[in-house]
């Protein structure tokens, strides 16, 4: 069964405008109210509260060479979310973190790593592997988590309690970057499958699915979903939004047959600022419901 962990954090990303406060603090009671807790407890998901960020500070005049944005603030709130994941873990339950920015994969990542034996499914508009070995502008861990989770970082994000890499890159699978991002060339060097948006489209989600599950392993693995998968067209709530995703159906049977085989998940980077009358929000809860149901219940023991 299903253990819901609220994780309210936006400190991965860049600010919108200088001085000002990313809006994927809000999701996790957005969703809520659009009813996604209500339908998955009533499957018999249990509520297991919230793991509360530090502050959010625009920290782009005063921080160091050499440190991402909110850096210790994300390192803290990283150890508490994978501490929160390996309760439930340990209590035969699979942990759905609803969040909140992409920098939850690193506290995902670090439960894993003490887990063993677990590898990476990671589903997102972009192959979030910028690092300081191809850029000058590494800061933001939400672009940067998939680069820190197999160890490409600075270590005092892709390092955390000496526990680098928390993923395997041989184990990771992503899926879901459009034709122009800039590092797949190197993600296809690095990981164990890279699938574009455009495959899933043109192969069929089930078949992606099962050749991601395949090399995550079957020790069981997390699954990431950084909501900017789906098209603009079908959901515009987000920071980066880039043409070419998948629809509604597409990712709903993404998740549907990659969620028995994982251990958890974490769900990132819908922006409720965007989406003032909560329409993007329902869409997503119907598509977590129906995805996310059988979460972690094809696994032995």
């Amino acid at each position: 069964m299903i253990t819901l962990l609220s994780a309210p954090s936006n400190l991965g990303l860049r600010p919108p405008l200088p001085g000002s406060v990313p809006g994927t603090a809000k999701a996790p009671e957005a969703l809520r109210e659009a009813g996604l807790h209500a339908r998955l407890v009533a499957k018999g998901a249990i509520d297991g509260g919230v793991i509360l960020p530090a502050r959010y500070v625009d920290d782009d005049d005063t921080r160091a060479p050499g440190r991402v944005r909110n850096e210790t603030a994300v390192i803290e709130h990283s150890r508490r979310l994978a501490a929160r994941i390996a309760d439930a873990l340990a209590a035969g339950r699979a942990p759905l973190v609803i969040g909140g920015d992409c920098s939850l994969l690193i506290g995902a990542g670090i439960a894993s790593a003490r887990r063993g034996d677990t590898g990476l499914v990671h589903i997102d508009g972009h192959t979030d592997f910028r690092h300081p070995g191809n850029s000058d502008e590494s800061a933001s861990v939400a672009g940067e988590a998939l680069a820190a989770a197999i160890g490409r970082h600075w270590p005092a994000i892709a390092d955390i309690d000496g526990l680098s890499p928390y993923f395997p890159a041989a184990r990771t699978a992503h899926i879901g970057h459009r034709p122009d991002d800039e590092d797949q060339q190197e993600v296809r060097g690095l990981l164990g499958l890279v699938t574009p948006a455009a495959d899933v489209i043109a192969r069929g989600a089930s078949d992606i699915a099962a050749a991601s599950a395949e090399v995550a392993g079957p020790g069981g693995y997390w699954l990431q979903l950084d909501v900017d998968v789906l098209d603009p067209t079908v959901m515009p709530a987000v920071d980066s939004p880039d043409p070419g995703g998948l629809d509604k159906a597409q990712l709903t049977e993404l998740l549907r047959a990659l969620a028995p085989q994982a251990i958890g998940a974490s769900i990132t980077v819908f922006d409720p600022d965007l989406d003032p009358d909560g329409r993007f929000a329902r869409l997503l809860v119907d598509v977590l419901d129906d995805g996310l149901s059988e979460l972690g219940t094809g696994l032995a023991g």
